[in-house]
C-alpha cells in the first residue's frame, strides 16, 4: 500500500470513530441533564445536524471531483 491510501483509510477511519465518540457525548449529555424525549430529539437534531452537513459537503466535494 502507498502511504497516500494509507492516509486515505486512517481519515476515514479517524472520521467515524470521531463521529461515534459525538454521538456517545450527545448521548450523555441528554442523559446528564434530564432532557426527557423531546429535548433528546432536539439535541441530537440540531448537533447531529453538524455531523450531516460534514458528510454532505464530503460527498459533494467527491462528485465534484469526478
Amino acid at each position: 500500500m502507498s502511504p497516500e491510501e494509507i492516509e486515505h483509510y486512517a481519515m476515514i477511519l479517524g472520521v467515524t470513530v470521531l463521529i461515534g465518540f459525538m454521538f456517545f457525548i450527545m448521548w450523555d449529555l441528554a442523559k446528564k441533564s434530564n432532557a426527557g424525549k423531546f429535548g433528546s430529539i432536539i439535541i441530537f437534531t440540531v448537533l447531529g445536524l453538524g455531523i450531516f452537513g460534514f458528510i454532505i459537503k464530503t460527498v459533494i466535494v467527491e462528485l465534484m471531483d469526478m
